[in-house]
């Protein structure tokens, strides 16, 4: 079954990869598709929706072994501040289920942020838009198909000398 990400992809004829596995968990999902996939965390973006206010969202793809920073987020999108989108809202504008959430293809158009270590690899996964499913893809595609902003936007924690 093709999934409405797939549909978007093919229809800007962006090139992809396609990659299934099968998802037994109910958190961490994108932690678990490296792992199934024998994938290094680094390569696996996850999608997380933010908002700004009940118009604004914002969509994040960032590694699934790091944590997004809200300040740096919303200081790339000249936001004064942003939040995570509770999972009710974020199925309803992006039309796919927590853990399938894919960047493309959704329900309602929103800003795009990529976090910029996806630079650093020639393709990075992402949802494919349903659980147990993922697309390969290169990140300056993602980029340029969804009109994406780059920066970094991960939490980089100090540690004590």
């Amino acid at each position: 079954m093709i999934t409405p990400a797939q549909n978007f992809l093919n229809k800007n004829k962006i090139p992809y990869q396609t990659y299934e596995y099968n998802c037994n968990t109910r958190h961490d999902f994108g932690k678990f598709a490296a792992a199934a996939l024998g994938i290094a965390e680094e390569r696996v973006f996850k999608t997380i929706l933010l908002q700004h206010d009940k118009k604004t969202f914002v969509t994040c793809v960032v590694p699934v072994n790091g944590l997004i920073s809200m300040k740096n987020t919303a200081r790339l999108l000249g936001l004064k501040s942003v939040e995570i989108t509770d999972p009710g809202t974020a199925m309803r504008v992006t039309g796919y289920v927590i853990g399938g959430i894919s960047p493309f293809g959704q329900k309602r158009s929103t800003l795009t942020v990529l976090d910029e270590s996806a630079f650093k690899f020639e393709e990075i996964l992402v949802s494919g838009g349903r659980r147990g499913f993922s697309l390969g893809i290169k990140p300056q595609d993602l980029v340029t198909v969804l009109n994406a902003r780059t920066g970094d936007i991960m939490e980089h924690s100090q540690l004590p000398e």
